[in-house]
This record gives structure tokens, sequence and C-alpha cells, in this order.
């Protein structure tokens, strides 16, 4: 299946701004953030199709995955 995964901020350092990706019928989003090595302790917002989701939402061909990292402020 197919899904535009789109990072944010400091996420896209050495990735990438938004990639077509393919993957298997069934996968969750827990799976792609694993699978980009992306610290989940650092993980802010998760949204498909501009909806939060938490990490073990199963992904559907066409879909529109979003990750923020947290926010620091002061």
């Amino acid at each position: 299946m197919n899904v535009l995964v789109k990072l944010f901020a400091t996420f896209r350092n050495d990735r990438f701004k938004e990639k077509r990706c393919e993957y298997e019928a069934g996968t969750m989003v827990s799976q792609v953030i694993e699978e980009l090595n992306l610290p989940e302790d650092q993980i802010g917002a998760v949204l498909v199709n501009a909806r939060h989701v938490e990490d073990d939402q199963e992904l559907k061909d066409g879909d529109t995955l979003s990750i923020f990292p947290l926010v620091g402020g002061g």
C-alpha cells in the first residue's frame, strides 16, 4: 500500500520532508516510526489524514502520516 509520510522540524534532519512509501497491508504507525529510527520519547504528535492517532493505528492505502517532534519552549 502507498502512504505519504511527512516529517516535521528536527525529524527532517538527515531524513526527508515528505516521501511516498510502500508498506505491507496492516502496517501500523509504530512500525513506520521504528523503521525511520525516530526516538519515541521525542514524538509530540502523530496524525493520519490530519487526525490525531495513537501509534497502534493501522495505516491504509492512500493515507498521509504526519509525525511531529515535541516542541520545546521557554
